[in-house]
């Protein structure tokens, strides 16, 4: 993980910036346009807060001929933009480039449409996550994909990142969830994904779009499904002693045919740091903890609890505790969805990596970042997704200390790696960004990057959009292999190619 690549910047930053400032001002409100210091820091990371850099310029578009008109003026110019929505992505996607124009749109906060007959929802890229559901709640409905942060996150972001959420097992991800989006290129041209209707004409570019972290275009606004609110839904909170046990509970739940709402585990240093924060009724004394989830008719839920129960107790389970009620089983959740808060209030900052492995391995990566802890001298608390096997490993380290950040760096790379190694791949739904490029050098050849770099130019021939991201390029990627044995981390045979 290291700083993003960055171009040749012009030696006249200042005049760079009046030229860009005097396109701008042709095209947008005085009050739409930022690029003093005092304006423009608060954007200069997102909540990847160990990188930092000052845009040019931050363009505050209030519709989307006025988004169009900044993309065509950026596109003549030939100068980057960074689109940014509410800035709690985790991996640096928003961070801007310094020679370009960070385009926010914070102000598309509007819900369009709400068609309770289709079920469906229709919203500018800035509507928070969680206010799609709380639009959809007189009708009965709610939008599934769930990430920890949304009440703030933004429906643009998700797009972007692909972001799930504790009840992507059952429901799926954004991709899973969203019909249609509509946007820009770099260009500024208008273009539409998928479609309202059951199959979209020509070739299905949306899941190509979803997932692709602002490289592509511009998002403005997205047609999501939303699905029944079910009728009842409890958890069980059940304890193992130890890791491998909780690991392989995952994995004999899903072999039993079960697919719950949720299935999310935490180990003990995350349970206690939770513990403290909200006092949601966590089993102190475990190694770990499952919370799994069961939703839908009262029958399917006392059914499938039953049969939850028994893998678990066959597992090894020390203790378990099914919700009483509503606002248990919301107390039991709000443990987990307050994992990151509540490892803030332990460290003076963490960084939250990404990762995703088979189930089977749960275990075996648990007990590798407890080696790590001791190769690194940093503590790790650790939450996943367990069902899906994404981990959401949070190592605790102090900014600083710029050393504490070089080993904070290298634990972070080494625990992508060995996802890697385990079966893996080096992200889940918080995205490439900035903090693995390095990494991406170790999943995939120059063949496969040269692929991806390919479908960017399709979309994006000169480079414009959020450039410096997600693809590294084959320096970086020599310059790593050169770096890798010194840094002490695993031989990957395509680092030794370098």
């Amino acid at each position: 993980m290291n700083a993003p690549d960055t171009a040749l910047v012009p030696a006249d930053r200042a005049a760079r910036q009046a030229e860009v400032v005097a396109a701008l001002r042709r095209v947008l409100p005085a009050h739409a346009l930022l690029w003093h210091a005092e304006d423009t820091t608060p954007y200069e990371c997102d909540g990847l807060t160990a990188y930092r850099e000052r845009p040019l310029v931050v363009a505050l578009p209030e519709t989307e001929a006025q988004v169009a008109e900044v993309l065509k003026a950026c596109h003549r110019l030939q100068v980057p933009v960074v689109a940014r929505g509410a800035g709690t992505g985790l991996s640096g996607g928003a961070l801007p480039h310094a020679m370009g124009v960070t385009l926010s749109l914070a102000k598309f906060n509007r819900i369009v449409e709400l068609d309770p007959l289709a079920r469906t929802a229709t919203v500018q890229c800035g509507v928070r996550n969680l206010a799609i559901s709380e639009a959809a709640a007189p009708h009965g409905l709610y939008y599934a994909p769930d990430p920890s942060s949304q009440i703030a996150c933004t429906i643009g972001g998700n797009v972007a990142e692909n972001s799930g959420g504790v009840h992507c097992l059952k429901y799926g991800l954004t991709l899973h969830n969203v019909l249609r989006v509509r946007g820009f290129t770099a260009e500024g041209e208008a273009v539409t994904f998928g479609s309202t209707a059951p199959d979209a004409a020509g070739l299905d570019l949306l899941a190509v779009v979803v997932g692709s972290e602002g490289m592509l275009a511009v998002v403005t606004e997205v047609t999501v499904k939303l699905v029944p609110k079910p009728q009842l839904a409890r958890c069980i909170m059940a304890s193992f002693d130890d890791v491998r046990k909780a690991g392989d509970a995952v994995a004999a739940i899903i072999a039993a045919g079960i697919i719950p709402a949720g299935l999310e585990m935490m180990d003990k240093p995350m349970t206690a740091a939770v513990e403290d924060f909200v006092h949601a009724g966590y089993d102190l004394n475990a190694e770990a903890i499952l919370l799994c989830e069961s939703d839908g008719t009262p029958e399917e839920v006392a059914e499938e609890i039953d049969r939850m129960l028994s893998v678990l107790a066959g597992a090894g389970a020390t203790r378990m505790e099914v919700s009483r009620d509503e606002a248990q089983r919301l107390k039991f959740w709000s443990g987990r969805k307050n994992a990151f808060p509540a490892s803030g209030r332990i460290s003076p900052d963490y960084m939250c990596m990404d990762s995703t492995i088979p189930r089977k391995r749960l275990a075996d990566i648990l007990l590798a970042i407890a080696e790590m802890e001791t190769k690194y001298g940093l503590k790790c608390c650790n939450v996943f997704h367990a069902g899906d096997g994404n981990l959401h490993p949070l190592i605790l380290f102090d900014a600083n200390d710029p050393d504490q950040l070089h080993r904070c760096e290298l634990f972070g790379a080494d625990i992508l790696e060995t996802s890697v190694r385990l079966g893996g791949t080096v992200t889940g739904e918080h995205g490439v960004g900035v903090e693995k490029l390095s990494s991406m050098c170790v999943q995939f050849s120059p063949a496969e990057r040269e692929a991806m770099a390919a479908l960017k130019r399709a979309f994006d021939p000169a480079g414009l959009l959020n450039p410096g991201k997600v693809i590294p390029t084959l320096q970086r990627c020599a310059e790593y292999g050169k770096m890798h044995v010194k840094k002490g981390l695993l031989p990957f045979p395509e680092l030794e190619r370098f």
